[in-house]
């Protein structure tokens, strides 16, 4: 009981930490007068990812470098097949033209890259982590000078300033809930993989990166609730990437990753490229640019058929 606790308190602190962290990083950058592309791209792109940066950052210091790499792996699946899904089945989304001009495609090269250092040594070590950070750097050098229409601030009426006190307070507020909520979730889970005999690769990839993966989800409905026309496919695609880059690309630069569960490279990853692939035909086919509850089912689908068999291959 004390390890499901654990586990859902460090949910709840890395939610509200992560908020928290989004409210104080654009009032902070509102202030400095930075344009609201660069905050879009930068500052609430690390608010939203900051939960499993934290998280994989401090397993893989710990350790368990299975849970750092499959809560990334299982966040970018759970981003298409399960956020993804449950936002489309509730409302049909337009795809914007910077899909296939930059989001797929960064999306669709990172995949294959983090395969591709993976597939040769089975680590991702410190030159590798520093190569997918560069690879963001210019990905977002790229989209800031040449396509800036492709970045969309989807609430601006959220966005507020608060007086440098708030700001520094919320800022702490923050980064001390992600910190903890990190430790809690680690702890708890660890344990769980203990008590139930599984691995932490399998904790990673479903309880650890379902749960991570609630900021965007929460961020999707509460647009879809607002009505807000520009909900972004492109949102979800740039969290995956910047996992991969940022997330993965900083803890190795701190320490070395090493997939000591092959299932992560034989399995899990290639469940992550399916998706990241499969995308691209669904947004043309039916319906060309949309994406319908037609599409969240087949997503969904996908989901449990993945769930289903990595479950399955543990027993």
């Amino acid at each position: 009981m004390m390890n499901y606790l654990m586990i859902l308190g460090g949910f709840a602190l890395l939610i509200l930490g992560g908020n928290w962290l989004l409210k104080s990083a654009v009032s902070l950058s509102l202030k400095l007068q930075i344009p609201k592309i660069v905050i879009g791209m930068t500052v609430v792109s690390f608010a939203t990812s900051a939960p499993e940066l934290i998280v994989s950052l401090k397993a893989a210091l710990d350790g368990h470098a299975d849970i750092a790499l499959g809560n990334v792996i299982g966040s970018n699946i759970a981003n298409l097949g399960f956020v993804l899904a449950i936002v489309v089945m509730v409302s049909t989304i337009q795809v914007q033209k910077s899909f296939y001009i930059t989001d797929w495609p960064v999306m669709m090269f990172s995949s294959l890259v983090l395969y591709g250092f993976f597939a040769f040594d089975g680590i991702i070590q410190r030159w590798e982590g520093l190569i997918l950070f560069i690879m963001l750097t210019v990905f977002l050098i790229y989209l800031l000078k040449f396509q800036k229409a492709a970045v969309i601030d989807e609430m601006p009426e959220d966005d507020e300033d608060f007086p440098i006190g708030p700001t520094l307070l919320f800022l702490l507020i923050g980064s001390v809930g992600l910190w903890a909520g990190s430790e809690l979730l680690i702890e708890g889970a660890v344990n769980l993989a203990k008590q139930y005999g599984v691995t932490k690769r399998l904790i990673g990839v479903t309880i650890i990166s379902i749960g991570t993966s609630i900021p965007e989800l929460a961020a999707s409905m509460v647009a879809v609730v607002k009505k807000e026309k520009a909900i972004s496919l492109g949102n979800l695609l740039g969290s995956n990437v910047f996992n991969i880059l940022a997330v993965l690309g900083i803890t190795a630069m701190v320490t070395p990753i090493t997939a000591k569960d092959q299932g992560l490279i034989e399995f899990d990853i290639l469940w992550m490229l399916y998706f990241s692939l499969v995308i691209f035909p669904l947004v043309f086919v039916p319906a060309k640019m949309k994406l319908s509850w037609r599409e969240g089912f087949i997503l969904l689908g996908s989901y449990i058929i993945f769930i289903s068999l990595l479950v399955k291959s543990l027993q």
